[in-house]
């Protein structure tokens, strides 16, 4: 869903694909050396959302990255894909 004019893009409903693909190198509640790549947060509920969302213990990545048409894709699949290969083509 492409953003309207200047209307920033928003998270598609039972996505989550930003907190499975991507490793989180800061501490969190839970993970105090972060998560591993291709592991689902263990701070998503089961529609797949954020429960750290607006909290000051959510990791300043999460909270800085934002959703946008290449990463989201058209869909779930599309938007897991994008992120791995992202995930693959920055590894140290």
């Amino acid at each position: 869903m492409p953003p309207i004019g200047n209307t920033p893009l928003s998270c598609r409903p039972g996505c989550g694909a930003c907190c499975i693909a991507l490793s989180i190198s800061s501490p969190l509640p839970g993970l105090p050396t972060g998560k591993p790549a291709g592991i689902p947060c263990p701070h998503l509920d089961e529609d797949y959302r954020c429960r750290l969302f607006g909290k000051p213990e959510r990791p300043p990545v999460c909270s800085s990255l934002q959703p946008e048409p290449a990463m989201c894709g058209t869909n779930r699949e599309e938007a897991l894909a994008y992120l791995a290969r992202l995930e693959e083509l920055t590894r140290p």
